[in-house]
């Protein structure tokens, strides 16, 4: 585990025990996710100087089975103009950038270099030649620059024989995708949105192959199923060029307030770890903590499952993550449920109602006051039998529905050891 400044992370209030923190100060987005050589890579948007946002860096964490973490050293730094923003990893190893070798393959960062007088963003490079451990700034940067103040987050995936990068257009509620056969030149393929959901801002895609299946991932704040933060997500096909929806009707990776901005692991080959920042704009900067600010949902893997003859992305939690807090509940269609997660006179009520068939967790006895809350509901469920599971840490609790692919995540002021109960009873 890390090492906490104020000893073990129990010794903090608050501080996750199986969801990444960093040691101190502010973090937001996970960036750059990849998986070599049996570690797994963690890079994230950090200020290495304050737990508030600002002087936005990259730092940088390792592990080798998603649960325990080694922090590392800052890994592409802000300068005194401009901040880099969030942004992705590959493994070239094909070595199509000339960065390195076929024998040692760089690994590239493509990431968003912010104009700290916000007049605007491109795209830049940073390639590693050992294993990620330090980077140096390509000297050619920008390699992707059509000078608009608002032009970020680059997901780039190696699909059918050339860099495929995925970018956002905040303003506009698109994503907007190039190509690359060295990852320096990028032509534009095409433009996908305005789509669904477009009530904040578009950030942080993705676009990823699961099965016969493609499915497109984007973040929006403010808009969220809920208040603020929120990341929806089309299913359809990329014919190369562009990318394709079944249709545009709204579906959300996640009904809680807390999974922001989540993307996905790299070089895993067909299994795909998904992780995103458990907080949410609305009041991220203002949660209480003295010394690190921010965390990482569970990682979770996708899979493409049909309820009622319909696709949905299903994000459960990768099958090696293992605590104590991992809780499931039977629940029957016409009985209403209610589970309790108690500590003293704090508590958050879990309750599945069977009328509308929705479940809906109220936090607002284990929360901050200063907040605005209100309960939080999902879509309804309308399958006879399912199961809710509870994953519970210090301060966070995960909710899934595995059959019907619906996830639920959010903060509150409890500890993992809670006492959780359950009653139920015919309507």
């Amino acid at each position: 585990m890390i090492k906490h400044p104020t000893g073990a992370p129990g010794d903090e209030k608050y501080r996750p025990q199986f969801h990444f923190t960093p040691s101190r100060n502010w973090m937001n987005d996970p960036n750059g996710l990849l998986f070599y050589k049996g570690k797994y890579h963690l890079f994230f948007q950090h200020n290495p100087q304050a737990n508030v946002w600002g002087n936005m860096s990259w730092g940088h964490a390792v592990s080798t089975d998603l649960y325990n973490w080694q922090e590392l050293p800052v890994a592409i730094a802000c300068t005194e103009t401009s901040g880099i923003f969030s942004g992705s990893v590959v493994v070239d190893h094909n070595n199509t950038s000339g960065f390195g070798t076929t024998e040692n393959p760089p690994i590239v960062a493509i990431y968003t270099e912010h104009q700290n007088d916000e007049s605007n963003q491109s795209q830049c490079l940073a390639y590693s030649v050992d294993e990620g451990l330090t980077f140096t700034k390509y000297e050619g940067n920008p390699v992707l620059d059509i000078n608009l103040p608002n032009f970020r987050d680059p997901k780039v995936n190696w699909i059918d024989g050339q860099w495929i990068m995925t970018l956002a257009l905040p303003q506009e509620f698109k994503i907007t995708f190039y190509s690359s056969p060295n990852l320096k030149e990028w032509t534009h393929l095409s433009d996908f949105g305005p789509a669904a959901e477009v009530g904040g801002i578009w950030e942080c895609p993705d676009l990823f192959q699961i099965g016969d299946k493609w499915v497109l991932i984007v973040s929006l704040n403010p808009g969220g199923f809920q208040i603020g933060s929120g990341t929806q997500y089309f299913v359809g096909q990329w014919n190369g060029k562009e990318f394709i929806a079944d249709d545009v009707q709204t579906r959300w990776i996640d009904f809680g307030r807390d999974n922001y901005a989540g993307v996905t692991f790299s070089n895993t080959g067909d299994k795909r770890i998904f992780l995103g920042w458990m907080s949410n704009w609305d009041y991220a900067a203002k949660l209480d903590s003295q010394v690190w600010r921010g965390s990482m949902t569970s990682p979770r893997e996708l899979q493409i499952i049909e309820v009622a003859n319909e696709l949905f992305l299903s994000a459960l939690p990768i099958a090696e993550l293992k605590t104590a807090h991992d809780y499931n509940f039977a629940i029957s269609h016409d009985e209403d449920s209610e589970i309790t997660i108690s500590d003293g006179d704090e508590k958050v009520v879990i309750h599945f109602n069977s009328a509308t068939k929705t479940i809906s967790v109220d936090r607002s006895n284990a929360w901050f006051s200063q907040f605005e809350e209100k309960i939080q509901t999902t879509s309804p469920i309308t399958l006879e039998n399912f199961t809710i599971r509870l994953l519970l840490d210090h301060g966070s609790l995960e909710l899934f529905v595995p059959e019907a692919a619906v996830a639920l995540t959010c903060l509150h002021t409890l500890p993992a050891s809670s006492t959780v109960l359950q009653k139920t009873a015919k309507r």
